[in-house]
Parts: C-alpha cells; sequence; structure tokens
C-alpha cells in the first residue's frame, strides 16, 4: 500500500502535520469556498463549517488514515473508509471533487508547514492522499451502483404524507415517493439527507435516519430542533422543517445511506440510545417486528425525562410485540408517565449484556464513550459494538484506532 520511502517520511512528519491540521483544515475550507463558493450550496452544511465540527472530522479522518498505514502498511482501515464513504454518497459526492479538495489542500499544507513542506515531504503525502482518495472513490463508486443512481444523483422528491408532534422540540414526518415509483431499497438503521432551500437562496442538508420499518414504499424521518451550543448557530434544516413543513408539501431526499445497519444474524441485539438517537433504534425494532423475529432484543435509552423521550410509546409497543424484547429506561427527571423506569443517568449495574450481542449506539459522543467503555468492560468486544452519529463524525479515527 503505503511505499516504504514515503511512510518513512509520513512516520517523521506525522506529529508536526497532526499538530498543525487544524490550522490546515481551516486555511483550506476558507480557500475552497472563496473560490468555489457552489460547494457550500447544497454539500457543505454552514452550521458544521460555523462550529469546526466539519473541520475537525477532516483532521481527524486524515490522521487516523496516516496511523492506520504506518501501523499496517499492506492493509487498509476499511471500516474508516467505509463509514466516510456512505457519508459521501448522503450529499453525493463525485471523484473529481477529489482533485478540487487535493488542489486546495495542499496549497494549505504548503502555506502552513512552509520550509518544512518539502518536496519529499509533500510528495509522501500526496501518496497517503491519494491511497485514501482512490479507495473513497472506489467503495463510492460500488454504492452508487448498489442504489441504482449515476454518481452525484442522489436526490428524489417525496410528499410529506402526515406530519406528527413527538414532543415540544421533534417533530415526524412519514414520506411517500412524490413521483409514484416505488421506494429504493433501505436497511434498518440507515440515513436520508434532506435538502431544503433556505431564505437567501441557498441549500442547505442535514442527515436524518429512518425511524419506521424501510420495508415498505412509505418512509419516515423524527426530526430535532437543533438549538446551536454558545458561539454555534441553530440548525437551519431542522428549524425549518419544524416552522413550515406541512402534509402535502415536497422535501428533496437522497437516498439511503449508512454502514450501520440492522444484521440478519439470530445473536441477542442491544439497542443503547440517548435522546434523539432513539431513531434509527425505533426503525430496527419496526423492521424487526415486521419480520416477525424471535431474537433476544434488550432496549437500552436515556433521556432527560418521559415528555422529551421522543417515540417512547411507540418503543413500548413494539417491544411489547417481539418475543423475546425488553426495555430498560433511564430519566434525569423520572416521572409517573413510565412506571419501572430508572433515575438519572443510564447505568448498567444489574443489566446483563450477552457477550455475544450485536450492539448498536446513538446519541451524543460524550454519551457512546462512556456507554462503549462500560460495555467493552461488560465483556463485549469492541468489533460487536456499532454506533452512528449525526453530522460529521469526530470520533471515526478514536474508534477505528
Amino acid at each position: 500500500m503505503l511505499s516504504e520511502e514515503s511512510a518513512a517520511v509520513v512516520r517523521a512528519t506525522l506529529p508536526a502535520v497532526a499538530g498543525a491540521l487544524d490550522e490546515i483544515t481551516a486555511r483550506f475550507y476558507g480557500a475552497m469556498f472563496r473560490d468555489r463558493p457552489e460547494l457550500l450550496d447544497g454539500m457543505f452544511n454552514r452550521g458544521n463549517q460555523a462550529s469546526g465540527a466539519q473541520r475537525r472530522a477532516l483532521a481527524g479522518s486524515i490522521a487516523g488514515f496516516a496511523q492506520a498505514l504506518l501501523a499496517d502498511p499492506d492493509s487498509r482501515p476499511d471500516a474508516l473508509l467505509t463509514r466516510i464513504a456512505h457519508k459521501h454518497i448522503a450529499v453525493g459526492v463525485t471523484d473529481d471533487q477529489y482533485t478540487i479538495v487535493h488542489k486546495y489542500l495542499f496549497g494549505a499544507i504548503a502555506e502552513v508547514l512552509g520550509d518544512a513542506a518539502t518536496p519529499e515531504v509533500a510528495a509522501a503525502w500526496d501518496e497517503v492522499y491519494w491511497l485514501m482518495a482512490g479507495a473513497l472513490i472506489g467503495q463510492e463508486a460500488r454504492l452508487y451502483q448498489d442504489a441504482g443512481v449515476a454518481p452525484g444523483d442522489i436526490w428524489r422528491r417525496w410528499t410529506v404524507v402526515e406530519r406528527h408532534e413527538e414532543t415540544a422540540d421533534v417533530v415526524s414526518f412519514l414520506l411517500r415517493p412524490a413521483d409514484g415509483e416505488p421506494a429504493p431499497p433501505a436497511r434498518a438503521g440507515q440515513y436520508v439527507s434532506v435538502r431544503l432551500r433556505m431564505s437567501d437562496g441557498v441549500h442547505q442538508l442535514r442527515q436524518y435516519s429512518l425511524s419506521s420499518d424501510p420495508g415498505g414504499d412509505l418512509r419516515r424521518i423524527t426530526v430535532k430542533r437543533v438549538t446551536g451550543a454558545p458561539g454555534a448557530p441553530d440548525g437551519e434544516v431542522s428549524h425549518l422543517l419544524h416552522a413550515h413543513t406541512r402534509a402535502g408539501d415536497e422535501l428533496a431526499l437522497s437516498v439511503p445511506a449508512g454502514d450501520v445497519a440492522l444484521d440478519e444474524a439470530d445473536t441477542p441485539l442491544v439497542l443503547v440510545s440517548a435522546g434523539i438517537g432513539c431513531t434509527p433504534m425505533v426503525g430496527m425494532l419496526a423492521r424487526l417486528a415486521a419480520t416477525g423475529s424471535a431474537r433476544r432484543v434488550l432496549v437500552l435509552h436515556a433521556d432527560t425525562s418521559p415528555e422529551e423521550h421522543a417515540l417512547r410509546a411507540e418503543v413500548r409497543a413494539l417491544v411489547e410485540q417481539l418475543p423475546g424484547a425488553r426495555a430498560v429506561f433511564w430519566y434525569e427527571r423520572p416521572g409517573d408517565e413510565e412506571p419501572g423506569a430508572r433515575s438519572g443517568l443510564m447505568d448498567l449495574t444489574g443489566i446483563d449484556v450477552p457477550a455475544d450481542a450485536s450492539v448498536y449506539l446513538c446519541g451524543p459522543l460524550p454519551f457512546m464513550r462512556t456507554a462503549r467503555g462500560r460495555l467493552m468492560g461488560a465483556g463485549v468486544p469492541a468489533r460487536r459494538i456499532s454506533y452512528e452519529v449525526f453530522g460529521p463524525d469526530l470520533w471515526l479515527p478514536e474508534v477505528a484506532a
């Protein structure tokens, strides 16, 4: 994979490059969007740019890929690459855009590293970049082919059949293809991008998990209204969906994507979520119920209160339909609405988690870090734990390593 000459240079310069990646990626995005502003229209989320999340995710993936090549030069970190490839097809990345990225990324590297960016150093990191880009281009071509669409041609109009208010800040939209044709194949746990035109004319997109059984022609997404942390903007897409989208409206949805999807094994299944991270888990439960699964299923969910637990009643109903399923809920502010719920943060003490279970995680990153550590401490191998995040995956290099 990586040549011996380049591996030696990358190993020697990785600390310096990794330490400068935040500045490199900041300059990269600044220059690229200055010269190619059309990339901000319907591909890159402005909120993620403003918060720095996209920049940190790119820096982490580059450093993680380089570290993986150095650790095992003859193999490829497919777990890292597969996750990125799915994110890319959900926004319509095409292979020609890797050349654009290369131009601005390596221009930023030269600016930041200065005299340290010798021709030898540039050539070694160029090899790393094209190894990563080539692998992603190949994976994305296969994903587009499997989806039955041309590269980048991911958008389709869907009609809102129903709108349902789940909680004060969460709403669900039931959707049907507007053209009357069958819905594209999807797997429980996957997500779609939603693309909306903002008031300034720029399109913005956001990924939402499918929160219903994807086996038919109706699909559902469940959207939490995102309020930005201090210094970060509110979620443009979620606020527009909440404020203006009603039954009869049309939305542009991408082809389904996502490498975290319900497996078809008969081993025990553990679904661990917090907050709006319940949405892919509900889709998985709905699929299990639709297929009459007798699988052993443990649903573990943490939330602020029963009133803020989106799809709570639906989860209970689905668990009752599944003979091998049980659910345990934790609430920071318990109430009488959910008898038997536990108080406080999720604590796996006394919870029997089978070591051979397939485990799926979704929720805020600090929650998933803690839950993953406790699951591994309970004897669940890391390879059996999958996770999903909304937005740029800042955890990917750490988990892949």
